[in-house]
């Protein structure tokens, strides 16, 4: 069985929807992070989690011949603390990486999709959710801005 880390807590242990609920709990955290600690505190973790993961899924894969185990969500956590790092600031933005990085992790369009299917080990598991957190976090800062935009021309 995947340990705490792996599964960030224990949370991919959810009966229903662990990467949501793996999700939930890091853009709480990663939030917080930013908040109270530094954006530059995320980013060094977000890198140290994704070296630490890739060892221990490729150990994990290699004793139980499971590959992307669906209890193991670091990925989740990475991807979506990328989001985060790329589109933060306010609720919304917050809100909407959260949003858009289950969108893109859970529909795996074009790359994202290639990815998963393709590359195998701790780079496979981690390397769509990587993509995905980039995705996300580029369209919450586009719909943010665009937000924004009309937001502003729609009240003048």
């Amino acid at each position: 069985m995947p340990n705490a880390f792996l599964t960030f807590f224990y949370t991919g242990l959810s009966p229903k929807a662990p990467g949501t609920a793996g999700s939930l709990l890091a853009v709480i955290l990663g939030a917080g992070i930013i908040r109270y600690i530094s954006m530059e505190t995320l980013v060094l973790l977000s890198i140290l989690f994704t070296l630490m993961a890739v060892k221990q899924i490729n150990a994990y894969e290699a004793t139980s011949g499971n590959h992307d185990d669906g209890r193991i969500v670091i990925d989740e956590v990475v991807g979506v603390w990328i989001a985060l790092i790329l589109s933060s600031g306010t609720l919304f933005q917050i809100v909407l990486s959260f949003a858009f990085f289950r969108l893109f992790d859970i529909w795996k369009p074009s790359l994202i999709g290639k990815i998963d299917k393709d590359v195998k080990g701790g780079w496979g598991v981690m390397g769509d959710d990587m993509l995905a957190g980039v995705v996300a976090g580029i369209c919450s800062a586009g719909t943010f801005q665009l937000f924004g935009y009309f937001s502003n021309t729609l009240l003048k």
